[in-house]
């Protein structure tokens, strides 16, 4: 880029005003979230509402706190003694950070997809039952139309109607995948948080993992860590841009994409092209 091109370029973006949102009913809110490890600030008074049934993006190279920021809405930080946590995350008005209702029933209000599935080491009826059962479900007919339900959401059922019984390891990677959605699913959870899902997947796997997020945010909100710059611009309604534990830019994908405000976002639009 000469300097002539250089020096229009930067003023374009100078003048250029932020595209506001429209307002949209939030499902989740952050607010002055902090998270930390000894002596290393890992999130950094995260700020952030969540729209509902749509699908939010949290890009950043990585290590820049995705994962941790996913984790905190989990409140699956619990888990990790050395980390402190402060804030606020309201899910429909209750403070998961400030509560003392059940850590469990919270959780079921989130279905998580992890980089890599993790289907229980039973079979496949018995992987998607395990999420109904939580529900107190008891009555058997009712198990056997959720299970069916759930594994036609995820677009599973025609490909497994004839080996329910058989383990959940018989299956792909990809197929798996989509499993553990289903048993995700079958808690009936208002949101979905997806810890880049298709990284261990081939590109075909991974497509219809992407087409599944599209039709699943009719009925859910979604909520998805990745890094990679041409998933987000394929599948974002909003987009969370995070650098070194704090969020550098939001709003829309063609805000951000076409008009980044800072150097890190434009920076990393020219490394992920």
């Amino acid at each position: 880029m000469n300097a002539v091109i250089s020096e229009t370029f930067t003023k374009t973006f100078a003048r250029t005003p932020i595209i506001k949102l429209k307002r949209q009913e939030s499902i989740l809110q952050i607010k002055d979230l902090n998270v930390h490890a000894k002596n290393h600030h890992i999130l950094k008074n995260i700020n952030l509402e969540i729209p509902k049934n749509k699908i939010t993006v949290l890009l950043g190279p990585s290590g820049c706190g995705k994962t941790t920021l996913l984790k905190s809405i989990n409140k699956l930080t619990d888990l990790y003694k050395e980390l402190k946590v402060s804030g606020n995350i309201y899910i429909e008005k209750d403070d998961i950070l400030n509560t003392q209702r059940n850590v469990p029933l919270i959780r079921q209000k989130m279905g998580l997809l992890s980089q890599k599935p993790y289907p229980l080491p039973v079979s496949i009826y018995k992987n998607v039952a395990y999420g109904i059962k939580l529900k107190g479900i008891k009555n058997k007919k009712l198990i056997d139309f959720n299970v069916e339900t759930k594994l036609r959401e995820v677009g599973l059922w025609n490909e497994v109607k004839d080996r329910l019984n058989s383990s959940a390891d018989s299956l792909s990677i990809g197929q798996q995948q989509r499993l553990c959605l289903a048993r995700g699913l079958a808690v009936k959870p208002h949101i979905i948080l997806a810890d880049e899902p298709t990284s261990a997947l081939d590109p075909v796997s991974s497509k219809i993992i992407e087409n599944l997020f599209r039709k699943l945010k009719e009925h859910y909100t979604l909520i998805l860590v990745t890094h990679v710059l041409r998933q987000a611009q394929r599948l974002a309604d909003n987009v969370v841009f995070m650098n070194y534990g704090e969020i550098i830019e939001q709003g829309r994908p063609d805000e951000l994409f076409s008009y980044p405000q800072t150097s890190q976002m434009k920076e990393y639009l020219v490394e992920g092209n």
